[in-house]
């Protein structure tokens, strides 16, 4: 399957990236790309530089955008839709009654202990 997303060719602490179409087997830093399709410098706001029809045909023809891509290109307007939740979860969110639940558990009633006399425990 084909997958467009960014490709970071910039120097130590100075991010540059490149958008790029690429099978989705190669891994992010093998270097191999089908097609350039733009550029995007995340430092300079107006270095935001993407063939739009290219993306589109390429879409189209049924390639895929990363998940922060499709961010960036819905937020370029590009395409249309909503963003995507790139942030991974710490935990899975739980529901108010869950956690009403958990809470209800944690705090039990203390159970009375019966006292044993010595002269019990000798009889």
């Amino acid at each position: 399957m084909l997958k467009i997303r960014l490709q970071r060719v910039g120097r130590t602490n100075i991010p540059t990236f490149r958008v790029v179409l690429t099978d989705s087997k190669n891994s992010t830093k093998s270097g191999r790309f089908l097609e350039v399709l733009g550029s995007y410098d995340p430092r300079d706001d107006k270095s935001k530089l993407i063939k739009t029809d290219r993306v589109k045909y390429w879409i189209s023809k049924g390639a895929q955008p990363s998940d922060t891509l499709h961010n960036f290109l819905v937020h370029t307007k590009v395409i249309e839709g909503k963003k995507k939740n790139v942030l991974p979860f710490k935990r899975p969110i739980k529901k108010e009654e869950e956690v009403k639940k958990e809470a209800e558990s944690k705090v039990a009633p203390a159970t009375p202990v019966a006292e044993v006399s010595k002269e019990e425990v000798k009889a």
